[in-house]
């Protein structure tokens, strides 16, 4: 299985997603709010994140009625408070970088819940700018092989003539990385070709991955688990390398 989306698989094969369906859908009008808003505009045709932050909500099956709520919020309507986009860095067991995704509407209630969480789990809040450097904004296409009868040096291959930076084969995806002001192009290329593209989204990827003894890494992965279990937090980036053995520990805790 490829790196970034490993992590959400684990969540996914422990029931924690399934278990949060409600707190899933908060976080995903939360992403549509901001993408509209980012974009200055609730028009998916013009707004590419927008498309992309829609689709996903689609994918997990999100009422039509709760997008259209979110992005009406992204462009002023309503009596909501505004969202704002915000990153929170630090560090957790072993001294593993966690670059920290928030949107939220009160910035001291989600300093509170990040800065308890990191206590909890045996992290420490980081200044800003100490963690994000470590990190690159990049576009992430995912491509499903599951029941596919394609080669995946292959769709490497074409991939990269499409412009792709980097790409990580799996046993059940493809992981195609872009710079983000590529991937609109990028996925659009590979759908025309007829590739099974499941999903394209905005990611912060580490510049290199640590290694960390077993236990370090699991109180780590835990911790992340805590965050992102947290209303406000979007999603949490690590420069952990997490290997096959170490997602199985994880799974079966």
């Amino acid at each position: 299985m490829s790196g970034h989306s490993k992590w959400h698989s684990i969540r996914r094969s422990k029931g924690v997603l399934d278990q949060r369906r409600g707190q899933l859908f908060t976080k995903l009008a939360r992403d549509i709010t901001i993408a509209t808003r980012a974009g200055g505009s609730g028009d998916p045709d013009a707004n590419f994140r927008l498309r992309l932050a829609i689709d996903k909500a689609k994918a997990n099956n999100m009422p039509a009625d709760n997008i259209q709520r979110a992005i009406d919020r992204g462009v002023g309507k309503g009596n909501e408070a505004d969202l704002e986009e915000i990153y929170y860095e630090g560090y957790a067991s072993g001294g593993i970088a966690l670059l920290i995704e928030a949107a939220t509407d009160n910035r001291n209630r989600t300093n509170a819940d990040v800065r308890a969480a990191m206590s909890k789990g045996g992290g420490s809040p980081g200044e800003p700018g100490s963690v994000s450097w470590m990190f690159d904004l990049m576009g992430l296409i995912t491509i499903d092989l599951v029941g596919q009868a394609l080669d995946p040096d292959e769709l490497m291959l074409q991939a990269i003539d499409a412009g792709a930076v980097d790409v990580e084969i799996g046993e059940d995806l493809l992981e195609v990385y872009t710079d983000f002001k590529q991937l609109a192009a990028i996925r659009e290329s590979l759908i025309n070709a007829g590739l099974p593209v499941s999903g394209a989204e905005k990611i912060m990827r580490a510049k290199t991955q640590v290694q960390a003894e077993s236990a370090e890494a699991l109180r780590a992965l835990r911790l992340m688990e805590r965050l992102e279990e947290l209303d406000d937090v979007q999603k949490v980036y690590s420069n952990l390398e997490l290997t096959d053995e170490l997602a199985e520990q994880f799974a079966n805790a």
